[in-house]
C-alpha cells in the first residue's frame, strides 16, 4: 500500500499554496496543494488536520488564540470570536503589486486591515492552517465582496481541512471571477467530504477543458485519487496516463505527477513499475531543482533512465 500523501494535486510541486505567497515573508496564501489523503476504505485521516490544527468535527478543543483589541466592529458580541492579532511587523506592503492595487478599491482603513490579515495567512498557511484560516476571515468582514479575499478564504479553509467551507468559497469565487482555475481543489473537496462519486462528477465538467496545462495534471491526480477511494486500483493508475506522463521532460508539476503515477501502480500489485516511476521523479525533481517554478521550464531527461519504461509498457501485466 502506498504512503499516505499520494492523489493530490500540488500547484509548486510540494503543497498547493494560496495565491500570492511569494515566500516566508507572507502574502496572501498560495494556491494549495492538494492535501494528501489515503483512499477510503476506513483509511481516511480522522481528527487532525494539516499543521496539528484540529478538523472540524473532531471533538477537539481550539486552544486559546490572542485576539486583536482593535477589532471593535460592532458584530463582537461576547459569544463571537474576535480577530487573530496580527504581528507587529505586518504592514501589508509584503504583498505583491498586482493585490495591493486590488485593495486600493476598498476605503483606506479598510484596505489596512485587509492586506495585513491576508499577509498574517500567508505566513502561517502552511505551519498553522487554522489560525490562518481564522486570518483569511478576518479580512473577509471588511473585504468580502473581493475575490482575492474570498479566494483566501478558500485556500486556507481548504488547508486546515474545512472542505465545505472552502468549497463554498472557491464557489463564491468562481461567480465573482467566472475563472475555473480552482476546479481541481473543489473536486478534491467532494472528495475530503467523502463523496468520491460527486467528485468524479464534478471532473467531467465542461469547465476542466479550460484549465491550464497544470490544472489539468492536477485534475488527474485528484481523479485518479477519487477511484482509489472507491477501491478501482485499474482506473486510478488509467486516470494519470496523460499526455504530461512523460518521463523524458520534467515540467515543475512532473514530480509530483510521477509519484502520484507510481503510487497508483503500486497499488495496483505492480511494484517493479512503481519503483522505476519512482526514481524518474527523482530524476526530474533533481533536474529542476527546488523551490517554486511559476513559468515551468522543460528539461530534457532521455537518457537518465533509458531503460524505463513508457506508460504503456507500465501498464502491460
Amino acid at each position: 500500500m502506498a504512503e499516505d500523501g499520494r492523489n493530490r494535486p500540488r500547484r509548486d510541486g510540494n503543497r498547493a499554496q494560496p495565491a500570492g505567497k511569494a515566500d516566508g515573508r507572507g502574502g496572501p496564501p498560495r494556491k494549495p496543494q492538494r492535501q494528501d489523503r489515503q483512499p477510503s476504505g476506513g483509511d481516511r485521516r480522522g481528527g487532525q488536520a494539516r499543521g496539528g490544527a484540529q478538523a472540524p468535527g473532531s471533538g477537539g478543543e481550539r486552544s486559546e488564540r490572542t485576539h486583536n483589541p482593535r477589532d471593535l466592529r460592532s458584530s463582537n458580541r461576547q459569544d463571537r470570536e474576535r480577530s487573530p492579532e496580527i504581528d507587529p511587523e505586518v504592514t501589508g506592503k509584503e504583498l505583491d503589486k498586482v493585490t495591493r492595487a486590488q485593495l486600493r478599491n476598498l476605503e483606506e482603513r479598510n484596505a489596512d486591515w485587509v492586506s495585513r490579515h491576508l499577509v498574517m495567512a500567508g505566513r502561517l498557511i502552511d505551519e498553522d492552517p487554522e489560525l490562518a484560516f481564522e486570518h483569511a476571515l478576518a479580512a473577509s468582514r471588511r473585504g468580502g465582496r473581493m475575490a482575492l479575499v474570498r479566494e483566501a478564504v478558500g485556500l486556507t479553509a481548504y488547508a486546515a481541512g474545512r472542505y465545505g467551507e472552502a468549497l463554498r468559497e472557491f464557489r463564491t469565487f468562481r461567480r465573482i471571477t467566472g475563472s475555473h482555475e480552482h476546479l481541481p481543489v473543489m473536486v478534491d473537496c467532494e472528495r475530503g467530504l467523502g463523496r468520491p462519486e460527486k467528485a468524479l462528477e464534478a471532473a467531467r465538467a465542461d469547465e476542466a477543458r479550460e484549465l491550464d496545462t497544470a490544472g489539468k495534471v492536477e485534475l488527474a491526480i485528484v481523479v485518479s485519487g477519487a477511484r482509489a477511494d472507491l477501491n478501482q486500483v485499474e482506473a486510478a493508475v488509467t486516470a494519470l496516463e496523460i499526455p504530461q506522463l512523460d518521463r523524458k521532460r520534467a515540467y515543475s508539476f512532473s514530480p509530483r505527477l510521477f509519484r502520484a503515477y507510481a503510487d497508483a501502480l503500486e497499488n495496483a500489485g505492480r511494484e517493479q513499475q512503481a519503483a522505476s516511476w519512482r526514481r524518474t521523479a527523482n530524476i526530474a525533481e533533481e533536474a529542476l531543482g527546488t523551490g517554486d517554478f511559476a513559468d515551468p521550464d522543460i528539461v530534457d531527461l532521455s537518457g537518465d533512465e533509458e531503460d524505463a519504461a513508457g506508460p504503456d509498457t507500465a501498464r502491460e501485466s
